[in-house]
Order: C-alpha cells, then structure tokens, then sequence
C-alpha cells in the first residue's frame, strides 16, 4: 500500500529541489528576533505565504506552480526567541542545541574552514543575543526580476514587524562587499543553465526518495534502498520527516508536542568555497603523471582522472561504474543520448558497486562512493588480495548500513568564477542537507566518510573532493586509485592533497511543519 503524506503540511524544500522545477535563483535570508509577541506575528504572517509540497499543476482542483517560493526555519535559539515552551524545547537533539560552530571539531572544520574565517555573520552569531540568527527564510525564483520583487515583499513584510525582527548582513559578496542576503544561482554554460557547479562536475544526481514523495517510484532505482532480490524500494519516510516511522522501525528522537515535531525536519546550511585555482592546478599536474602511467592521451587522462577523484564524468555525470575508461564513455554517452527521461535517470542512477568490490572503476575515496557507498559496506575479505566479497549472512537489507546515512540536498552554486587562476573569488557551493537526525545522518556522512576511512578500509584516507585535507607537510593527504585485483596494472596515488573546499559558515535549523509553523506563531505549542 502507498505511504500518504499530507503534502499540503510538509514544507516545499523538503520534497523538492527547486533548482529542477525552473527556480533557478534563490536568496537566502537570517533574521534575528527582537521581540517575541512581534516576531511570533512575524511568523504567523510568513507563513500564509509558505510553499508547501502539494503538487502543482494547471487543473482546476490543482495549485498553480508560484513564480517564486517562499520556506522557514528556525534555530535552537530561534525557538527560544519565539518563546516555545522549555519542555518542547528539551526534547530538540542536542547537536540542534549545541550549534554547527560548537560541532566544529566533528564536522572537521578546521584550518582554513575554521569559524574564523567564515563570512562575518557566522562569526557574529552566538556573541550577542542582537547578532544570534534565529530565522531563515529562502526564496526562489524564477527570474532576477522576480526575485527582487519577493526579496521586496519580505523587505515591507519584515518592516511591518520591525519591533519583532531584523534581517542580519554579514554576507560575502563579489570584490569583498557585505550584503544583507546570500544569493545562490545556477551555473551558465555559452549562455545556457546547467547542473554544473564550479569545479565543472555535473551535480544533483542520484538525490534519495522515500515513501510518500511524489512520484518517486518513477526514480525509485538506484536512488532508494537496495532489497535482497536485486529490487529497490523507497526509503522510510521517517529517515527525513519526523513522526514517521525510518529504517529502525521506529519514530525517530522528537520533541513534543508530536504537532511541533510531525512533518518537519531538521537542516544543515553550510556555505562552502570552492578554491577552482587549486583544483584546477592539482589536476594538471596529476594528470600529466596519469597520462603517462596509463598511456591515454592528456585529455583524456585529465578528464578520467577528474572522475576518479569523484566517480562521474564531468560533462554528463555518467558513472564510472556504467562507463570506467574513455571508450566505454563513448558508449554510454551513445545510450544517454537516446534515453527517454525516465531512462535517463536510470542510466545516471540506477547502479549497485556489486561488480566493483575492488574500487577499480569507482575509488573508495572518490565523492559518490562515500556519500552513498550503497551495499558496498556489507562485505569480508575475498580470496585475492585486496578484493572484497559480499557478506550476505549479515543483513536482510544488503544497504542497511547505508539506508541510515541518507540525506536529501538542496541549494544551489553561488558566485561567478571571474579568474580561475585565482582561489580567492567568492564562489563555491550553498548547500542544504534535510534529515531527520544531524548525528547518525549528517555529522556521521562528514566526520566518518568523508573526513576518515576507516568504513572504506581506507584508513584515515579523506574523501577527496571534500576532505579537510592538511597543508601541513608532516601529515599529507592521499587517496588510491584501486586496479583489479588480478591487474598487472600498479594503482595510482594521489599524493599531498590540497584542500579543495572551504567552509564558509553556516548552521542547523529546524524546519517546522505548516501546522507547527501556525502553533508556534499563535503561541500555542503545548507539550502537555
């Protein structure tokens, strides 16, 4: 029987990457809270305005896609500010309460990702009730024109209530200038919108689905939970909304009343800097090594390396398990072409490492392996050297490690890449991360897989892409390209790796049902 959701009570941003429904802009926007009976007026006036995920469509009984949209959340402190009442507050998880910048040292953000550097109103946050972000709002919009129209809106409506709240700036801009909002943006390509992000990867592949999303069967392979038969499943609701059940068979840690909880969930927002000069740097050189090695021509060497230190292409986003090696891309490429979009999805999505124990096409230390290693972490020691079997006695559900660390994405690029010779641009990554538990999904995905390899049987190997890798020469990253086993081939090494992405601030939120976001403007949150 198909899970029901009350998609009209469930956030937008939950269940939609907006980016993919022609909302190729956004504004991000932090509020502190002056005055609790104003602010909760505030809220209750927003929320009107809040887009749920109800689907949309031109049929009479349906809702008509907005030109922009509009979503809320709230830190621990916001909640706090909103005067919810303590035993309600009591029950938020302690990572929520604590903060990301007193995370820091789990996250990893250290060195040139540490809170000093961050942009200026994280590093104002927590000094003084008056700098304390309380309040996100993020809008996306169709069109530059249409989202200063509803930055416009926010503006008089935050004017309004200007005894209860006040938008916080403190954002890093172009040529070094603060403003009062982070703006996000897809990329262009000669002129066009595309997936891309700076670095030149094709991103946004392969986000989960669970149970009661719409429409998620369509993209249920590859994206939801692997069965023991070979099929796939949606993942549990309860593994990205709270008050409903996850892969545990439980309720996941909630505070009460569940109308607070129910249908909401927490997000991380994290601004991250993408050094492209570095990036761009370290791939030649390693290239020209590669092309050597591996006899390949030196493009086509740079672009399989750049796919090893990922495991897609960069053009299409083709996954080095379909397509390990420059001829069989060919191939691959050939196939996408033709593919309806449902097939495409298949094709972009819908793999296992069944047949890549090894991390011979697809390296333990590349980016889509540790982000979502799939089965591939219920395995033992096979007969050769460095191969690895599946221990199928182990679980029912051959990803059940897995299923647990999932996480939805959402955001989008921001900044434009004016001299890739340079790191010092503004540009990089705003991302936001949806789950139901910061501990067991986010912090563990970061500290664990892409900070540490241990699960990889990669030692203390960083993800690549990600890892907070050192610059201090006595304590060097590196990652292995894996060969076959019974290759003669050696594998390759890459060797010192810098830090390619920077923190560059950011924080946890809870993001409240529409039914939570009406208690709590009305004052009404009664966890008796």
């Amino acid at each position: 029987m198909t899970k029901k959701l009350d998609l009209l009570d469930i956030q937008g941003n939950i269940v939609r990457a907006y980016g993919r429904f022609s909302y190729p802009l956004a504004r991000y926007v932090f509020l502190n809270i002056r005055e609790s009976a104003s602010a909760r007026r505030f809220v209750g006036a927003l929320t009107r305005q809040v887009t749920s995920s109800a689907e949309w469509g031109d049929l009479p009984h349906q809702i008509k896609q907005p030109d922009w949209t509009v979503n809320i959340a709230m830190t621990y402190q916001g909640l706090k500010a909103l005067e919810v009442p303590r035993s309600s507050l009591m029950g938020f998880a302690p990572e929520f309460v604590m903060g990301m910048k007193a995370r820091r040292d789990i996250l990893g953000d250290d060195g040139p990702s540490s809170p000093v550097y961050w942009d200026p109103i994280w590093q104002d946050h927590h000094t003084s009730r008056d700098k304390d972000v309380h309040l996100f709002v993020s809008i996306n919009a169709r069109s530059p024109l249409l989202l200063e129209k509803a930055y416009a809106w926010l503006q008089n409506m935050v004017k309004e209530f200007q005894i209860g709240v006040c938008i916080l700036g403190g954002h890093r801009g172009p040529d070094g200038v603060l403003l009062d909002y982070q703006d996000g943006c897809v990329l262009l390509e000669e002129g066009v919108p595309c997936a891309k992000e700076h670095f030149g990867y094709t991103d946004g592949i392969g986000d989960p689905v669970f149970e009661g999303a719409p429409r998620y069967d369509l993209k249920v392979n590859g994206r939801g939970k692997q069965m023991e038969d070979g099929s796939w499943q949606a993942l549990a609701t309860g593994e990205f909304l709270l008050g409903h059940i996850d892969e545990a068979k439980e309720y996941p840690n909630a505070p009460l009343p569940i109308l607070l909880s129910r249908n909401g969930s927490y997000m991380v927002y994290r601004k991250l800097h993408e050094n492209v000069a570095t990036f761009d740097r370290y791939l030649e050189e390693q290239a020209l090594v590669f092309s050597r090695e591996k006899k390949l021509e030196m493009d086509a060497a740079r672009e399989l390396l750049a796919a090893k230190m990922v495991g897609r292409w960069r053009d299409n986003g083709a996954p080095l398990v379909h397509a390990p090696d420059p001829s069989s891309k060919v191939e691959f490429d050939a196939k996408l072409a033709e593919a309806a979009p449902a097939e495409r999805d298949q094709l972009l999505s819908g793999f296992t490492y069944d047949e890549d124990m090894s991390g011979a096409r697809c390296p333990f230390s590349s980016h889509i392996r540790r982000i979502n290693p799939r089965a591939s972490l219920e395995m033992v020691k096979g007969d050769l050297p460095g191969s690895m079997v599946m221990n199928v006695e182990a679980f029912d559900t051959p990803g059940a490690l897995t299923n647990r660390r999932r996480i939805l994405r959402r955001g989008l690029p921001y900044g434009v890449v004016k001299d890739r010779s340079r790191d010092d641009g503004e540009h990089g990554i705003i991302i936001m991360m949806i789950n139901a538990d910061i501990n067991r999904q986010f912090e563990f995905v970061q500290q664990q897989w892409i900070n540490y390899g241990n699960d990889f049987q990669a030692g203390s190997d960083k993800e690549i892409l990600l890892g907070n890798h050192s610059s201090d020469e006595r304590f060097p990253s590196k990652a292995v390209l894996q060969v076959e086993p019974d290759s003669d081939d050696a594998p390759f090494f890459l060797n010192k790796l810098p830090r390619f992405v920077e923190t560059r601030g950011g924080e946890y939120f809870f993001v409240p049902s529409l039914t939570a976001l009406r208690l709590i403007a009305q004052g009404l949150v009664d966890p008796t």
